[in-house]
């Protein structure tokens, strides 16, 4: 019963990571076009940092921490000579490597030094969803 457990509190924390990962993106496009210091651009500066420790930080933590008590667990499905887990640990690191940029470009946008374009910022919004579409892929079918 404890695998069910932690895999829903899995879940559950990848769900609000994304949530993050995919909003964030979309604060970002909608504050390029601001004036530093006017009342929108802080309010979005506000909004940015707040998603970024209320809800990424600790959900991908708790992503991280309770998809590695799974990999532990006896009742784990993961063998290991199979390639999908490889895959899908590789898009999990893509993910990792996205939230990391975006708490620097959040710390950018908070000293008002962004220099990136809104097209920019849309076209990153869709790497953590492709990433995810992989990886629920990857995990449901395990197609090698």
């Amino acid at each position: 019963m404890l695998f069910f457990w932690i895999k829903a509190l899995h879940i559950i924390a990848v769900i609000a990571w994304m949530a993050g990962l995919l909003y964030l993106p979309r604060l970002f496009v909608n504050h390029v076009g601001l004036t530093p210091g006017s009342e929108a651009s802080e309010m979005l500066k506000g909004m940015e940092g707040r998603l970024l420790r209320i809800i990424m930080r600790p959900s991908a933590a708790a992503t991280m921490l309770f998809g590695i008590v799974l990999l532990l667990l006896p009742e784990s499905p993961v063998d290991w000579h199979q390639g999908w887990i490889y895959v899908k640990l590789g898009f999990v690191a893509v993910l990792g490597f996205m939230h990391g940029h975006m708490e620097r470009w959040t710390k950018e946008f908070a000293r008002d030094a962004n220099t990136r374009t809104a097209k920019f910022y849309r076209m990153v919004n869709e790497l953590p969803a492709v990433a995810m579409i992989v990886i629920v892929i990857m995990v449901v079918l395990k197609p090698f």
